[in-house]
């Protein structure tokens, strides 16, 4: 159990609804500072709205969510949005803006530290500048600063997003399928780069990630998710493949036991056709 100086993220029985579908069933979880935590699971399992409450994008139906000692489903305005500075999200689809440079892109991480709308290079100070180009040559893009950010790969444009993230200088980083459009390699390079970040500037991070192998190899520790309840939380440390795809096994098994059911089925409704 940690001390709760170093629980960065404390969820107590959290439960969402949308309608009559629950997307989170009585989620309990604590990160400790520095931890680098993988959510696994099917989609829909609840990876995604999990993350979401960690910055406030969801309230909880039920449940606390806490995150660096503040409640979060009590926050609003001002109070929000500095939390959320200190909160980096990485996102599947990047979100970059296609028309801008690469630059620009990884300078609207500091929009959250300063006043006033930024329009164009010149808006932003000489020191956001420079800490983004650092940012940049610290992901490998810094002779790509001036290009367009449509047109880099996915893997350099990953890049420039947690560039952008690096930005809000934040204490916790979540990413939502980071490496889902991307290439074996470059997911490789993209989770290796985010743990290296993290290690260098101790950065608490959650990751949803679909890839079992990869998650084993890059998270400090696994927390498995099934139907919005949590059906596994394990350290990485001599976990095997095999007892990670039990959060999938048992979701496979239930859907071999409906397809049998349906193959009798169609067997009943051909008997009673032909006779």
């Amino acid at each position: 159990m940690t001390a709760a100086s170093d629980t960065l993220i404390r969820l107590a029985g959290v439960t969402k609804t949308f309608g009559s579908t629950t997307a989170l069933k009585d989620v309990t979880l604590e990160v400790a500072r520095g931890e680098i935590v993988v959510l696994l699971g099917l989609s829909g399992s609840g990876k995604s709205t999990l993350l979401r409450h960690l910055d406030g994008l969801e309230l909880p139906s039920s449940g606390s969510v806490e995150v660096l000692g503040a409640s979060v489903p009590s926050m609003k305005g001002r109070a929000l949005r500095q939390l959320r500075s200190s909160v980096g999200f990485i996102f599947q689809q990047f979100e970059l803006v296609p028309s801008l440079t690469v630059l620009e892109n990884v300078l609207t991480g500091s929009l959250s530290r300063m006043r006033g709308p930024r329009l164009g290079l010149w808006s932003y100070p000489r020191a956001a500048k420079l800490t983004a180009l650092e940012h940049l040559d610290r992901v490998g893009l810094l002779d790509r600063a001036y290009q367009r950010s449509d047109t880099l790969s996915g893997g350099q444009q990953q890049r420039v997003a947690i560039a952008r993230a690096l930005m809000q200088k934040p204490a916790i980083l979540l990413a939502d399928e980071p490496v889902a459009s991307l290439d074996p390699e470059s997911s490789e390079q993209v989770m290796a780069l985010i743990r290296e970040i993290a290690a260098d500037e101790g950065l608490t991070v959650v990751c949803s990630l679909h890839q079992v192998d990869l998650a084993i190899s890059w998270a400090d520790r696994i927390v498995g998710l099934r139907h919005g309840e949590v059906v596994l939380d394990t350290p990485t440390d001599g976990l095997t493949k095999a007892e990670v795809m039990e959060i999938y096994g048992r979701v496979a098994t239930t859907t071999a036991e409906i397809r049998a059911v349906q193959v009798e089925l169609v067997d009943a409704v051909t008997t009673v056709a032909a006779s």
